[in-house]
């Protein structure tokens, strides 16, 4: 795809809704990508009490942000799925291009038709659920199906920290602190390698491991059997619950590694198997999922220029929008 850019475009104006842990790996993000400046955090929280991790970085009030349209090309929005996003993403698509990481994919239509009609009555340019899944993931299993019609997608998560599942082993009585991994299983993952085209149930393709801090008093077998058993969550694992102290969790647990891979297997002829593999390996997956919002954020301003305003995913986005490459470099070292 050829495009008229300038040598030096003005850089992309950002702005950060949310300055919790992708926030601050936003922030970070931008500050690798040369073509792009932080018009400000907008926080709900007091500002005066939020530090940047750039002294000169401008903070807001939230309820300030509109005041602030005409300084912001793309806003990229750092709440949660749970309760931010589904109010936010329209409200603010009303009013500006937007990137965000809604990732509760069984609501991604509902969402998707929220945000089009405030991006389609704004004109503005609103992409929703990017990542790395919902997004990078999404695009392999789109093209993996397409390249080998016959065959079978498996996505791996892991091994890695889910902080929706350590949030819920937190939540039970009896624990202090805790976190999960969630750990694919090596077996599956050889004969999805294979191409044999396994079926595989959810316990015999993915474990998982807790290490949980007890509360003072607390009946560790009973903490046990309330984390194994619990619906929607771990009960149809392999699940261990580990005991360690508050200083082990500390030292040990407080990073937030993740990852994951997508593998299609498939035949083009009988006789002819054929796999493709893609992973991720993150030691922090917010930085990592924050760098992915960030390209995703050139690619907006850039359709949005162009004048395909609505609600769009990663899946109608061409990769060369993402880079800060020229048309002509990238077919001169990438091609």
């Amino acid at each position: 795809m050829d495009q008229n850019r300038d040598a030096h475009p003005p850089a992309t104006r950002i702005g950060i809704v949310g300055y919790g842990n992708l926030g601050r790996g936003v922030e970070a993000a931008i500050a690798k990508n040369p073509d792009m400046a932080i018009a400000g955090i907008f926080t709900r929280r007091d500002p005066a009490q939020l530090q940047p991790l750039g002294a000169s970085v401008p903070v807001h009030g939230m309820d300030s942000l509109l005041r602030h349209k005409g300084a912001i090309d793309v806003l990229v929005l750092c709440g949660g799925s749970k309760d931010d996003l589904p109010r936010q993403s329209p409200e603010l698509a009303a009013h500006f291009n937007l990137v965000d990481s809604f990732d509760t994919h069984a609501r991604i239509p509902g969402h998707f038709a929220a945000v089009d009609a405030a991006a389609q009555g704004g004109q503005t340019t609103a992409l929703i659920s990017a990542g790395w899944d919902p997004g990078l993931f999404s695009i392999n299993r789109v093209v993996g199906e397409a390249l080998l019609p016959d065959g079978a997608t498996y996505t791996f998560w892991g091994k890695g920290l889910s902080q929706g599942h350590s949030d819920a082993v937190r939540r039970v009585p009896g624990v202090a602190g805790g976190v999960q991994y969630t750990i694919p299983v090596p077996e599956a993952v050889d004969k999805v390698r294979s191409g044999v085209r396994p079926e595989l149930s959810t316990r015999e393709k993915h474990r998982r491991e807790c290490f949980v801090v007890l509360q003072d008093g607390a009946d560790a077998e009973a903490v046990r059997q309330a984390i194994v058993g619990m619906p929607h969550y771990f009960d149809q694992y392999d699940t261990t619950v580990q005991f360690i102290s508050a200083e082990e969790l500390a030292r040990d647990h407080g990073a937030m590694p993740h990852g994951g891979f997508v593998i299609r297997s498939g035949n083009t002829s009988a006789p002819s198997k054929q796999v493709i593999e893609y992973r991720l390996q993150l030691d922090s997956n917010p930085e990592f999922t924050a760098s992915v919002l960030v390209a995703y954020a050139r690619a907006v301003h850039r359709m949005h220029a162009a004048g395909q305003f609505g609600c769009k995913t990663v899946l109608d986005v061409a990769p060369a929008l993402l880079s800060a490459r020229s048309a002509a470099e990238l077919r001169e070292q990438f091609l």
